[in-house]
């Protein structure tokens, strides 16, 4: 993946994790909602950019040590998403429009 399709799958992971809560998402939804929207992903790609996302405490990620993955958003998570916070670079959240 090229680096703005990377930063746009993670925002994208983010949002997914957001219409998740309170619950965990598996990775197999996360897999399918990023190839639903044609980001040409793969299950090693997502569980880069899941732990990309864990290294920025965005998100926390259950059943490492199972097949599949589950992640839900950290509190941090949230206020990225709910644009209550900054977001660094490295994330393709868009602008907020009011």
């Amino acid at each position: 993946m090229e680096k703005a399709q990377r930063e746009e799958a993670r925002w994208r992971i983010l949002r997914a994790l957001d219409a998740g809560r309170p619950r965990p998402v598996s990775e197999t939804i996360l897999l399918r909602t990023l190839q639903d929207i044609e980001l040409p992903i793969t299950p090693h790609g997502l569980r880069r950019e899941l732990d990309y996302l864990r290294d920025r405490s965005l998100i926390s990620i259950h059943g490492e040590e199972t097949s599949t993955w589950t992640a839900e958003l950290t509190r941090y998570g949230v206020d990225v998403v709910e644009y209550t916070i900054n977001c660094e670079p490295g994330i393709a959240r868009p602008r907020k429009w009011d």
